[in-house]
């Protein structure tokens, strides 16, 4: 296909509305403006912001040539594009299940194999597993349902104004602003293809348009306060890491006019920066390293010259279009820039970039700015440097994302929304960079003002950077999320005190369970609903294998954290606002030298993936009554034991309908005159499969509130072995 390039004028000979961009239509609806007036409003924005993400989603998924396109990796570190073409249906359904909006699944399958993968956490199962995915017809019959499904609640499902963070309806939005920030993700990936795998698409191709590259030179930036407050009433939806407030003082720098282009980048590809060391630091040195990297991922050296990779073609290399680098390139970039120029010269922190667009004439108030390119607005690529002026800068916001020096972390107030509670906190490790401003395919929140995302230091988005010079240290901010009540609460009742003269309860649990584990072979051992892990680092004890599960990342995180030799820190409420500082590790409880043989990942406990099965022991602690179809757990859990393997649940048995609808309850209600107990609802389900071996037993259990209020309570236990 012939490309179809435009030669157009330096910048300071030409306006920006000459460009060819202003006459086309965007693709893509802006984020909508949630304080609705009434209800029937509400339901048609959503409609419309719906169908116009979903079916331009699935569009995007036509630029792949062939079926085999689907299934082969792009990149290791990623699941094929099968995977993510499925992904963010099964994402509405399985939010829908937690806001209630539905009580039913439509393909428990799906849902479960393609929940969970979008990045390589250390707990993530993408490399270990062997998926057999179903066909493409079949994900796209699957999405047929979801658009359905959806459509159906739009138009009947109950609504109750204001649409905000506690209102079930919010995960619609998340639904829909998730697939967004999947149709960015997916186009790196379709980009990062082979070419003989994608092909030309008439709503896809890109718009080329370039010429000489400007110099670029630096500006200043005059100190100035940011105080950045999103709240819950706050009109636009966000992430759960965008709330709360940040106020900051910063001091005055000076910032690149422009983004770094390819022709300024070349110059630092041409002295040799991916072969000198000292430009890059100790992290960056070990990508380059395992990389093998001698200029940017998308570049390509042919013999009449430079070529840049787009999503669909390879194309001359457009000099003044921004350079798409990771991380540690652009900070190499700036180590050399700072030798060349005899200055401090680095990437900005987020603080800085919200300076930049305090000085620019952007309107943070607009869910999306109209001179940018930005949300498909103006094209399906990257554009020159010079292209859209915002105050004195150009592309403060949009063209590419800016990598920035802030790993992200928790504003003041932070809350996980319990719907996602791991959006963020994974991210919170101090691995994780913020990068700021929107690429051209950036849309709904990711254009928002107050939009917060961070990506692995090493990964490639449409990302580049601008450079600044400032001899002020870059201020970094406390990423690990201990204000968590929650697994604060946690980490004291698994590793902290004892209280009251209650041994650990996970600790009790284990040796219980400790004689049978010699009528049974020791291979492999299962902890659901795990929590921070007390009770899977005791099981490694004896097993040669344990697989700790939660649903929570929150608790997850910190089970691996604890695994990798680490000391968690945490605070404890004592009254009102008063707190005390606790820590704990592995090594503190003598369990350091087992931790090698445990693994964990976030799972559904309702809807485990196949490949969660063979093992020798199951252990179900305090779960039951805190599932939303604990019947059919109890049904389906002898698939995943050996026969002659044993199973021990225990359970207060307090089922509240906020976790469990009532129809669900296994006990703890009146039927036909007779009381029907959890145990008698428990037996009546594993006899089909297992032989209680032991009378129940409870065993006590104390969680500490504050100084003053505990919880105690007492957990019935049941031991069983699968016999048929």
């Amino acid at each position: 296909m012939q490309l179809d390039f435009a030669l157009k004028p330096h910048s300071k000979d030409k306006k920006s509305t000459s460009s060819p961009w202003l006459s086309a239509k965007p693709m893509l609806l802006p984020t909508p403006a949630l304080d609705f007036a009434d209800e029937q409003t509400a339901r048609q924005h959503l409609r419309e912001y719906f169908l116009n993400t979903f079916d331009t989603y699935e569009q995007l998924f036509e630029c792949l040539k062939h079926e085999d396109a689907f299934f082969i990796k792009p990149i290791t570190l990623r699941h094929p594009l099968i995977f993510y073409f499925a992904h963010t249906a099964t994402f509405f359904v399985n939010k829908l299940l937690l806001s209630k909006l539905i009580s039913e699944r439509l393909n428990p399958h799906f849902e479960s194999i393609f929940a969970i993968g979008v990045d390589e956490m250390s707990w993530d199962d993408l490399d270990k597993v062997h998926y057999d995915w179903p066909s493409v017809q079949e994900v796209r019959n699957y999405r047929h349902q979801v658009r359905a499904l959806i459509l159906n609640i739009l138009e009947h499902a109950p609504l109750t104004l204001p649409l905000n963070w506690q209102n079930p309806w919010w995960t619609i939005i998340m639904g829909i602003e998730h697939e967004r920030i999947h149709l960015e993700t997916s186009s790196v990936l379709i980009r990062q293809h082979a070419l003989e795998h994608v092909r030309q698409h008439p709503q896809w191709r890109a718009n080329i348009i370039t010429g000489m590259a400007p110099d670029n030179s630096l500006l200043p930036v005059p100190e100035g306060e940011i105080h950045l407050k999103k709240d819950f009433n706050d009109p636009f939806y966000g992430w759960d890491n965008e709330y709360g407030q940040h106020k900051a003082q910063v001091a005055a720098f000076a910032a690149s006019k422009y983004l770094v282009s390819n022709q300024e980048f070349l110059a630092f590809v041409e002295a040799g920066g991916y072969q000198i060391e000292h430009y890059w630091n100790e992290e960056g040195l070990g990508w380059l390293q395992f990389s093998q990297a001698a200029y940017p991922c998308f570049w390509r050296r042919t013999e009449s010259g430079w070529s840049l990779r787009l999503m669909l073609e390879e194309v001359p290399m457009p000099w003044d279009w921004p350079v798409e680098v990771n991380y540690h390139e652009a900070k190499a970039f700036c180590q050399w820039k700072s030798q060349q120029l005899g200055k401090n010269i680095r990437l900005p922190t987020e603080d800085e970039w919200y300076r930049l667009y305090a000085v620019s004439d952007l309107d943070p108030h607009l869910p999306s700015p109209e001179q940018a390119n930005i949300e498909l607005k103006y094209g399906t690529s990257s554009c020159p440097v010079d292209h859209f002026k915002q105050g004195d800068f150009y592309d403060i916001q949009g063209n590419v994302w800016q990598w920035t020096e802030t790993p992200i972390y928790p504003f003041q107030g932070f809350q996980v929304h319990p719907f996602y509670d791991d959006f963020s906190t994974p991210t919170f490790d101090g691995r994780h960079n913020l990068m700021k401003g929107g690429s051209w395919i950036s849309a709904g929140n990711e254009a928002l003002y107050s939009s917060r995302y961070a990506f692995r230091r090493h990964f490639f988005q449409h990302a580049g950077f601008r450079y600044v010079a400032s001899d002020q240290a870059v201020q970094h901010f406390p990423s690990n999320y201990e204000s968590d009540q929650l697994v604060s609460q946690y980490l004291e009742f698994q590793y902290g005190t004892e209280y009251f003269g209650v041994t650990n309860f996970a600790k009790t649990l284990v040796h219980l369970a400790q004689p049978y584990f010699q009528q049974t072979p020791c291979h492999r051992a299962l902890d659901i609903g795990c929590a921070t892990g007390r009770a899977s680092f005791e099981l490694a004890h004896y097993f040669d294998q344990v697989t700790g599960l939660d649903f929570s990342a929150r608790f997850i995180q910190q089970a691996v954290y604890l695994a990798q030799g680490n000391r968690v820190r945490y605070q404890l409420p004592l009254e009102g606002e008063l707190s005390e500082e606790k820590s704990c590790s592995l090594e503190d409880v003598a369990l350091d030298q087992f931790a090698s043989k445990t693994e964990f990942f976030q799972a559904d406990a309702c809807n485990l993936k196949a490949h969660f099965s063979g093992y020798d022991f199951i252990l179900a602690a305090n779960l039951i009554d805190r599932l939303h179809h604990p019947k059919d757990f109890l049904a389906q859990i002898h698939e995943r034991i050996n026969m002659g393997g044993i199973l021990m649940l225990s359970s207060p048995y307090t089922w509240l309908e906020e976790h469990t609808a009532r129809s669900e309850w296994l006990g703890g209600f009146q039927q036909d005159g007779e009381n029907i107990t959890t145990l008698a609802g428990i037996t009546n389900i594993l006899t089909q499969h297992f032989e209680l071996v032991a009378e129940p037993q409870d065993v006590p259990f104390v969680i500490r509130e504050t100084a003053r209020k505990y919880q105690h309570t007492l957990s019935q236990v049941t031991i069983w072995r699968r016999i048929r």
